[in-house]
C-alpha cells in the first residue's frame, strides 16, 4: 500500500464528500438524507447524481459511478490514486508522506508540472530578448499590450532547433522529461529536437493555476497556424480550455466560448473576461462539463464562417444536454471577435452581445437560410425541418411560441405547425417508451454491470452474490465470527475479489473502508460496489436474507426462473436511495 491507512482514513475524514462535490455539483434536490445533483460524469437534465453524507458515498443511477471522495477526485479530475490523494491532502492541509507516496508515475507527474512552469517562464523571457522582436512586433499589430501579455504569460519559442532543450537542460531535466511533457520530439535519425519553434505561445493553465502545456501560434507561414501540446501525463486537449482559470473568476454571470486563442486574449484585454477557447478542437461533451461548473449560461462566438457556424451547431447540441442556456453572437460584419473589437471596438461587441440569440432562435435561422421561402418546395423543406427541431423542445411553452414564428415566417397557420410539431413529438415519445419497455423486459440483462468489462456469466447467483457483499458491508455482525459462504462460491470473479476484501477486513476487526477500496479496486469496480450498496437490505431480515441469498448461490445452474429471483431481492430491499 503505498498509504497508510490511518492517513487516508485521516484524510478522508478531513474531506467531507458533500463539501467537495460540492465544488463540482450544484446540490440542491434532496431526497431523504441523500442530495441530488446532475452528474458531472455524464449529460443530463434530471439530476440523477446522489451523495450520501452518512456514509460518505456517491453514486449516479444514470452512468453508474460511484464510490467516495477520492473516487470522485479521481474521476472528475482525471487523476490516478495516488494524485487524488495528494489532490486532496492539498485541500486538506495535511502533509503528503513523501517516503510512502513516491511511486514513479508520482514523481514523474510533479516532475512535469515543474517542467512546464519552467518552460513557461523560459518562453516568457524570450518576448525581451532580441530574438522576440518578431513575436513583439505581430504582437503589436493584433493590438496586444504588454500588461495582457503578462496576464496570460504569453511568450516567444526561438526559431531553432534545441534552445528550449538546451535551458531546460541546464535546469536539471532530462531529454526524456521534455519528450514526456511534449516540449521535444524525436527526430528519425534519433536526435531530439524542440516541439516549439518560431511561434508565440500561449501557455495552457488549468484551473489550479498549474501550467499543463501550450498552443503556439506561428509568426510567419506554415501549417499547422496553431500548435498545440499533444497529450501527455499532466495534458489532455478535451478536458481543458483555454483560459478558464481566469475566467472563472468573472462576475459577468456566463462564458464566452470562442474558437481562437487570440480572440481570448483580444475579449479580455477589451473587459470581455469570461472568454475562452477549447484547443484545437471541436467542443468536447467534457470541456461542457467541465464548464457547466462554473456557469449555467454560455455565449457562443464563433467564427462567422460556415465552419464556425457547423461548430456552433455542435456546440449547441452538446451544451444543451447539461441544461444550459446557450446564446449564439451574431458576428454580423467580421469574421470573428478579434477582428470585430479591433476594427469596431469593444462597444460594438458589446451590442452583439446584449443581443444575442437564443440557441433555438439561432438554429431556426440557420434552418431558414437554406431554404427559399418565396418557392413552395423551399416552404415545405422549412416548415418539415423546423417542425422537427420543435419537437425536441421540453417546454410546451417554447414549442408554442416558436411555432408562431415559424408560421409567421412561412405564411402558414400556427395550427398547422403545431399539428405537425405534435405528430412528430408523439412519435419520439413512443419510441422513447418502446426502449423502456424494451430494456424493462429484459430483467436478467438489468441484473448486469453497466461496465461491460465487468459482465455475469451467471446473472442470477451475481445478483445474489450482490445482497451477500451488501449484508456484509451493512451488518457485518453476521459475518464476524464465522464465515458463512467462501469466496470461492462466487460465480462472479469481481464480486469474489470485493467479497473477499470485505470479509478479510471483517473478520479482523477493521470496518469497511472506501479510501483502502479505492487503492485496491478500479474506479469501475467501486462503482460496482457502491451501486450494489445503495439497495440496502431491510432491518430485521437480515440473518434470514443471508440464509436465502445462500441458497441461491449453492444452486446456481439450477434452473430458477430470473422473476423467482428479483421477488425475492425485492423482498428484502428498501424502496428509497441508500437508506442513509
Amino acid at each position: 500500500m503505498a498509504f497508510s491507512e490511518r492517513f487516508l482514513e485521516e484524510l478522508t475524514e478531513r474531506s467531507d464528500i458533500v463539501d467537495v462535490v460540492s465544488e463540482y455539483v450544484h446540490l440542491t434536490k434532496k431526497s431523504g438524507a441523500n442530495l441530488f445533483g446532475l452528474c458531472p460524469f455524464h449529460s443530463e437534465k434530471t439530476p440523477s447524481f446522489s451523495v450520501c453524507p452518512s456514509r460518505q458515498m456517491y453514486h449516479c443511477f444514470g452512468c453508474g459511478k460511484g464510490g467516495g471522495v477520492i473516487n470522485f477526485i479521481m474521476e472528475v479530475e482525471n487523476l490516478r490514486f495516488p494524485d487524488a490523494v495528494a489532490f486532496l491532502a492539498r485541500r486538506a492541509g495535511m502533509e503528503l508522506p513523501e517516503e510512502e507516496a513516491a511511486d514513479g508515475y508520482t514523481v514523474l507527474r510533479r516532475r512535469l508540472f515543474e517542467l512546464e512552469r519552467e518552460a513557461a517562464l523560459w518562453f516568457h523571457e524570450q518576448l525581451k530578448t532580441p530574438d522576440g522582436e518578431t513575436a513583439r512586433q505581430y504582437m503589436a499589430r493584433r493590438g496586444i499590450s504588454a500588461s495582457t501579455a503578462r496576464r496570460f504569460g504569453l511568450g516567444y519559442a526561438p526559431d531553432s532547433w534545441n534552445s528550449l532543450g538546451d535551458a531546460m537542460k541546464a535546469r536539471g531535466f532530462t531529454e526524456q522529461e521534455l519528450l514526456d511533457g511534449g516540449l521535444a520530439k524525436r527526430g528519425r535519425n534519433g536526435g531530439v529536437y524542440d516541439a516549439f519553434r518560431g511561434r508565440l505561445m500561449f501557455p495552457v493553465i488549468d484551473v489550479r493555476g498549474s501550467v499543463i502545456g501550450f498552443s503556439g501560434r506561428i509568426l510567419g507561414d506554415g501549417e499547422p497556424k496553431y500548435l498545440n501540446s499533444p497529450e501527455t501525463m499532466v495534458f489532455s486537449k478535451s478536458r481543458n480550455l483555454f483560459a478558464l482559470n481566469l475566467a472563472k473568476k468573472s462576475k459577468s454571470g456566463y462564458i464566452i466560448l470562442s474558437e481562437g486563442n487570440i480572440d481570448v486574449v483580444s475579449l479580455h484585454q477589451a473587459g470581455f473576461d469570461s472568454a475562452v477557447a477549447s484547443l484545437g478542437t471541436s467542443l468536447t461533451p467534457e470541456q461542457a462539463r467541465l464548464l457547466s461548473h462554473y456557469t449555467q449560461e454560455i455565449v457562443i462566438a464563433y467564427d462567422a464562417d460556415a465552419a464556425g457556424q457547423k461548430a456552433a451547431q455542435r456546440a449547441i447540441g452538446i451544451l444543451e444536454k447539461l441544461d444550459l442556456r446557450v446564446r449564439v453572437l451574431n458576428l454580423s460584419g467580421a469574421k470573428d471577435p478579434d477582428e470585430m473589437i479591433r476594427e469596431k471596438g469593444p462597444e460594438a461587441f458589446r451590442k452583439l452581445l446584449e443581443a444575442s440569440e437564443g440557441q433555438v432562435d439561432y438554429r431556426l435561422g440557420v434552418i431558414r437560410g437554406k431554404y427559399d421561402l418565396s418557392a413552395q418546395d423551399g416552404k415545405v423543406a422549412y416548415l418539415q425541418e423546423a417542425a422537427a427541431l420543435l419537437a425536441r423542445l421540453p417546454s410546451d411553452v417554447e414549442r408554442e411560441v416558436f411555432a408562431l414564428r415559424v408560421a409567421e415566417e412561412a405564411g402558414v397557420s400556427r395550427e398547422a405547425v403545431l399539428a405537425d410539431v405534435k405528430r412528430l413529438r408523439s412519435r419520439l415519445l413512443s419510441q422513447a417508451r418502446r426502449g423502456a419497455e424494451k430494456t424493462a423486459a429484459r430483467p436478467a440483462q438489468n441484473v448486469q454491470p453497466k461496465e461491460r468489462g465487468l459482465r455475469y456469466d451467471d446473472p442470477r447467483s451475481a445478483r445474489a452474490e450482490e445482497g451477500v457483499i451488501r449484508l456484509l458491508y451493512q451488518e457485518p455482525e453476521l459475518f464476524r465470527k464465522r464465515e458463512p459462504i467462501s469466496p470461492e462460491q462466487f460465480s462472479s470473479p469481481v464480486l469474489r475479489r470485493l467479497y473477499a476484501e470485505l470479509l478479510q477486513r471483517v473478520q479482523n476487526g477493521m470496518k469497511p473502508s472506501m479510501a483502502v477500496l479505492a487503492e485496491t479496486f478500479s474506479p469501475e469496480e467501486v462503482s460496482l460496489l457502491t451501486g450494489i450498496l445503495q439497495k440496502p437490505e431491510t432491518p430485521g431480515n437480515a440473518g434470514k436474507a443471508l440464509e436465502d441469498y445462500i441458497g441461491i448461490i449453492g444452486n446456481a445452474g439450477s434452473g430458477s426462473s430470473d422473476d423467482e429471483l428479483l421477488a425475492l431481492a425485492e423482498k428484502y430491499r428498501k424502496t428509497k436511495g441508500y437508506g442513509g
